[in-house]
Protein backbone atom coordinates (compact mmCIF):
# COMPACT_ATOMS: atom_id res chain seq x y z
CA UNK A 1 0.00 0.00 0.00
CA UNK A 2 1.34 3.78 -0.90
CA UNK A 3 2.48 5.32 2.06
CA UNK A 4 0.51 8.93 2.66
CA UNK A 5 2.58 11.91 1.84
CA UNK A 6 4.42 13.74 4.62
CA UNK A 7 3.14 17.20 5.28
CA UNK A 8 6.65 18.11 6.77
CA UNK A 9 8.46 20.16 4.58
CA UNK A 10 5.57 21.36 1.89
CA UNK A 11 4.97 24.55 0.50
CA UNK A 12 1.48 25.75 1.05
CA UNK A 13 -0.64 29.10 0.54
CA UNK A 14 -3.79 29.05 2.61
CA UNK A 15 -6.49 32.22 1.83
CA UNK A 16 -8.68 34.18 4.28
CA UNK A 17 -5.68 32.51 6.62
CA UNK A 18 -5.92 35.57 8.98
CA UNK A 19 -9.19 33.90 10.26
CA UNK A 20 -11.61 31.55 11.04
CA UNK A 21 -11.38 28.36 8.28
CA UNK A 22 -8.28 29.94 6.95
CA UNK A 23 -6.56 30.36 10.41
CA UNK A 24 -7.46 26.88 12.08
CA UNK A 25 -5.82 25.21 8.34
CA UNK A 26 -2.76 27.30 8.51
CA UNK A 27 -2.19 26.38 12.17
CA UNK A 28 -2.30 23.08 11.70
CA UNK A 29 -0.37 22.72 8.40
CA UNK A 30 2.08 24.39 10.09
CA UNK A 31 2.15 21.97 13.03
CA UNK A 32 2.53 19.15 11.08
CA UNK A 33 5.46 20.78 9.50
CA UNK A 34 4.21 22.87 6.39
CA UNK A 35 5.61 26.03 5.43
CA UNK A 36 2.60 28.34 5.25
CA UNK A 37 1.93 31.48 3.58
CA UNK A 38 -0.96 32.89 4.20
CA UNK A 39 -2.50 35.55 1.61
CA UNK A 40 -5.29 37.86 3.01
CA UNK A 41 -6.25 41.77 3.07
CA UNK A 42 -3.90 43.77 3.63
CA UNK A 43 -5.83 45.40 6.95
CA UNK A 44 -6.49 41.65 8.49
CA UNK A 45 -4.11 40.16 10.84
CA UNK A 46 -2.60 38.07 8.64
CA UNK A 47 1.00 39.27 9.68
CA UNK A 48 0.21 38.38 13.19
CA UNK A 49 -1.18 34.72 12.31
CA UNK A 50 1.88 34.51 10.21
CA UNK A 51 4.42 35.20 12.80
CA UNK A 52 2.54 32.99 15.46
CA UNK A 53 3.13 30.36 12.70
CA UNK A 54 6.44 31.09 11.13
CA UNK A 55 5.33 31.44 8.04
CA UNK A 56 5.27 34.43 5.88
CA UNK A 57 1.85 36.54 5.14
CA UNK A 58 1.12 37.85 1.71
CA UNK A 59 -1.48 40.72 1.68
CA UNK A 60 -3.75 40.59 -1.40
CA UNK A 61 -7.56 40.94 -2.31
CA UNK A 62 -8.31 37.44 -4.09
CA UNK A 63 -9.80 39.59 -6.78
CA UNK A 64 -7.26 41.69 -7.67
CA UNK A 65 -4.75 40.42 -10.07
CA UNK A 66 -1.79 41.96 -9.36
CA UNK A 67 -2.08 41.79 -5.57
CA UNK A 68 -2.35 37.98 -6.35
CA UNK A 69 0.46 37.82 -8.87
CA UNK A 70 2.48 39.55 -6.41
CA UNK A 71 1.93 37.05 -3.77
CA UNK A 72 2.98 34.36 -5.99
CA UNK A 73 6.01 35.95 -6.56
CA UNK A 74 6.39 36.83 -2.56
CA UNK A 75 5.86 32.70 -2.35
CA UNK A 76 8.25 32.09 -4.85
CA UNK A 77 11.16 34.44 -3.58
CA UNK A 78 10.82 33.16 -0.14
CA UNK A 79 10.07 29.13 -0.32
CA UNK A 80 10.77 28.70 -4.35
CA UNK A 81 8.04 26.48 -4.86
CA UNK A 82 4.07 25.71 -3.79
CA UNK A 83 2.93 22.19 -3.18
CA UNK A 84 -0.69 22.94 -1.71
CA UNK A 85 -3.51 25.82 -2.52
CA UNK A 86 -5.87 26.38 0.25
CA UNK A 87 -8.96 28.50 -0.84
CA UNK A 88 -10.68 29.79 1.98
CA UNK A 89 -11.67 33.25 1.34
CA UNK A 90 -15.29 34.47 0.81
CA UNK A 91 -17.66 36.35 1.99
CA UNK A 92 -21.52 35.75 2.21
CA UNK A 93 -24.52 38.22 2.53
CA UNK A 94 -28.20 37.27 3.29
CA UNK A 95 -30.48 38.79 1.04
CA UNK A 96 -33.77 38.15 -1.48
CA UNK A 97 -33.14 39.90 -4.79
CA UNK A 98 -36.31 41.80 -4.68
CA UNK A 99 -39.06 42.46 -1.56
CA UNK A 100 -42.58 42.69 -2.95
CA UNK A 101 -43.63 44.10 0.10
CA UNK A 102 -41.63 47.21 0.01
CA UNK A 103 -41.38 47.01 -4.04
CA UNK A 104 -37.38 47.30 -3.54
CA UNK A 105 -34.50 45.35 -5.18
CA UNK A 106 -31.80 44.55 -3.72
CA UNK A 107 -28.54 46.36 -4.46
CA UNK A 108 -26.97 44.60 -7.41
CA UNK A 109 -23.32 45.49 -6.05
CA UNK A 110 -24.08 42.85 -3.12
CA UNK A 111 -24.29 40.00 -5.73
CA UNK A 112 -22.06 41.17 -7.91
CA UNK A 113 -19.16 41.04 -4.87
CA UNK A 114 -20.67 37.90 -3.92
CA UNK A 115 -19.54 36.32 -7.24
CA UNK A 116 -16.44 38.66 -7.87
CA UNK A 117 -15.30 37.20 -4.20
CA UNK A 118 -16.20 33.73 -4.20
CA UNK A 119 -15.52 32.65 -7.93
CA UNK A 120 -13.59 34.74 -9.77
CA UNK A 121 -11.13 35.59 -6.77
CA UNK A 122 -10.83 31.59 -6.89
CA UNK A 123 -10.44 31.66 -10.20
CA UNK A 124 -7.56 34.11 -9.76
CA UNK A 125 -6.03 32.14 -7.22
CA UNK A 126 -5.83 28.89 -8.64
CA UNK A 127 -4.34 30.29 -12.04
CA UNK A 128 -1.18 32.02 -10.32
CA UNK A 129 -1.16 28.65 -8.21
CA UNK A 130 -1.08 26.21 -10.62
CA UNK A 131 1.34 28.12 -12.55
CA UNK A 132 3.87 28.03 -9.65
CA UNK A 133 3.07 24.56 -8.85
CA UNK A 134 3.77 23.66 -12.47
CA UNK A 135 7.63 25.27 -12.01
CA UNK A 136 8.81 22.05 -10.56
CA UNK A 137 9.58 18.01 -11.17
CA UNK A 138 6.53 16.01 -10.37
CA UNK A 139 7.02 13.53 -7.76
CA UNK A 140 8.56 10.08 -7.94
CA UNK A 141 3.98 8.96 -8.20
CA UNK A 142 4.21 11.78 -10.85
CA UNK A 143 2.31 14.68 -8.45
CA UNK A 144 2.97 18.44 -8.55
CA UNK A 145 0.56 19.26 -6.00
CA UNK A 146 -2.96 19.85 -4.89
CA UNK A 147 -5.67 22.47 -4.44
CA UNK A 148 -8.45 22.25 -2.23
CA UNK A 149 -11.74 25.02 -2.54
CA UNK A 150 -14.07 25.65 0.07
CA UNK A 151 -17.59 25.55 -0.94
CA UNK A 152 -20.52 25.22 1.60
CA UNK A 153 -23.46 23.20 2.19
CA UNK A 154 -25.50 25.96 1.01
CA UNK A 155 -24.36 24.96 -2.55
CA UNK A 156 -26.78 21.84 -1.55
CA UNK A 157 -29.04 23.24 0.71
CA UNK A 158 -29.35 26.89 0.38
CA UNK A 159 -31.79 28.68 2.64
CA UNK A 160 -33.75 31.67 2.03
CA UNK A 161 -31.98 34.39 1.34
CA UNK A 162 -28.92 32.65 0.06
CA UNK A 163 -29.91 32.35 -3.56
CA UNK A 164 -26.56 34.16 -4.66
CA UNK A 165 -24.44 33.02 -2.09
CA UNK A 166 -25.56 29.33 -2.99
CA UNK A 167 -25.11 30.41 -6.85
CA UNK A 168 -21.43 30.96 -6.05
CA UNK A 169 -20.68 27.83 -4.06
CA UNK A 170 -22.22 25.72 -6.30
CA UNK A 171 -19.52 27.03 -9.19
CA UNK A 172 -16.97 26.06 -6.71
CA UNK A 173 -18.49 22.44 -6.54
CA UNK A 174 -19.24 22.74 -10.48
CA UNK A 175 -15.34 23.59 -10.91
CA UNK A 176 -14.12 20.85 -9.01
CA UNK A 177 -14.10 17.38 -11.38
CA UNK A 178 -13.19 20.16 -14.76
CA UNK A 179 -9.93 21.05 -13.14
CA UNK A 180 -9.32 17.76 -11.85
CA UNK A 181 -9.50 16.12 -15.49
CA UNK A 182 -7.47 19.75 -16.39
CA UNK A 183 -4.47 19.15 -14.68
CA UNK A 184 -4.56 15.16 -14.43
CA UNK A 185 -1.83 15.37 -17.03
CA UNK A 186 0.30 17.85 -14.69
CA UNK A 187 -0.08 16.17 -11.79
CA UNK A 188 -1.96 18.69 -10.04
CA UNK A 189 -5.06 17.41 -7.92
CA UNK A 190 -8.34 19.47 -7.44
CA UNK A 191 -10.68 18.80 -4.51
CA UNK A 192 -13.72 20.84 -2.63
CA UNK A 193 -14.67 20.56 0.99
CA UNK A 194 -18.19 21.50 1.73
CA UNK A 195 -18.65 22.90 5.06
CA UNK A 196 -21.72 23.04 7.37
CA UNK A 197 -22.19 24.93 10.58
CA UNK A 198 -18.32 25.88 11.64
CA UNK A 199 -17.11 27.96 14.70
CA UNK A 200 -15.80 30.38 12.65
CA UNK A 201 -15.63 34.51 14.14
CA UNK A 202 -19.20 34.76 12.54
CA UNK A 203 -21.01 32.23 14.46
CA UNK A 204 -18.93 33.03 17.51
CA UNK A 205 -20.26 36.08 17.61
CA UNK A 206 -24.02 34.93 17.78
CA UNK A 207 -25.72 34.50 21.48
CA UNK A 208 -25.33 31.54 23.18
CA UNK A 209 -28.96 30.28 22.57
CA UNK A 210 -28.58 30.81 19.12
CA UNK A 211 -25.19 28.77 19.03
CA UNK A 212 -27.34 25.87 21.02
CA UNK A 213 -30.11 26.37 18.55
CA UNK A 214 -27.84 25.80 15.27
CA UNK A 215 -25.95 23.26 17.57
CA UNK A 216 -29.12 21.31 17.70
CA UNK A 217 -29.72 21.04 13.54
CA UNK A 218 -26.71 18.97 13.74
CA UNK A 219 -27.23 14.91 14.07
CA UNK A 220 -24.05 13.88 15.48
CA UNK A 221 -21.82 14.78 16.35
CA UNK A 222 -24.63 17.81 17.55
CA UNK A 223 -22.06 20.39 18.04
CA UNK A 224 -20.26 23.23 15.28
CA UNK A 225 -17.25 22.34 13.62
CA UNK A 226 -13.75 23.80 14.54
CA UNK A 227 -11.60 25.16 12.23
CA UNK A 228 -8.77 22.75 13.44
CA UNK A 229 -11.16 19.60 11.92
CA UNK A 230 -11.65 21.85 8.83
CA UNK A 231 -7.67 21.59 9.06
CA UNK A 232 -7.22 18.06 9.50
CA UNK A 233 -9.40 17.46 6.40
CA UNK A 234 -7.34 19.53 4.55
CA UNK A 235 -4.42 17.95 5.48
CA UNK A 236 -5.36 14.04 4.64
CA UNK A 237 -6.43 15.53 1.64
CA UNK A 238 -2.69 17.12 0.97
CA UNK A 239 -1.11 13.29 1.90
CA UNK A 240 -3.70 11.37 0.38
CA UNK A 241 -2.76 11.30 -3.50
CA UNK A 242 -5.35 9.12 -4.57
CA UNK A 243 -8.03 11.85 -3.71
CA UNK A 244 -8.89 13.41 -6.83
CA UNK A 245 -11.88 15.53 -8.43
CA UNK A 246 -14.02 14.99 -5.08
CA UNK A 247 -16.61 17.15 -3.19
CA UNK A 248 -16.78 16.35 0.53
CA UNK A 249 -19.26 17.48 2.50
CA UNK A 250 -17.96 17.94 6.08
CA UNK A 251 -21.24 18.94 8.42
CA UNK A 252 -21.85 16.13 10.95
CA UNK A 253 -25.07 15.00 8.52
CA UNK A 254 -26.29 18.37 8.54
CA UNK A 255 -29.44 18.93 6.01
CA UNK A 256 -29.83 22.93 6.69
CA UNK A 257 -34.23 23.62 6.83
CA UNK A 258 -35.61 26.24 4.34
Amino acid sequence: MAALRSTKGLVALVTGGASGLGKGTAEVLAKAGAQVAILDLPQSKGAEVAKEIGGIFTPASVTSEEEVRAAFAKVQAEYGRLDALVNCAGIAYAFKLYSVQKKKHVDFEKIRQTIDVNVLGTFNVIRHGVALMGEHEKDANGQRGVVINTASVAAFDGQTGQSAYSASKGAIVGMTLPLARDFAGDGIRFNTIAPGLMDTPLLSSLPEKVKTFLAQLIPNPSRLGHPHEYGALVQHIIQNQYLNGETIRFDGALRMPA
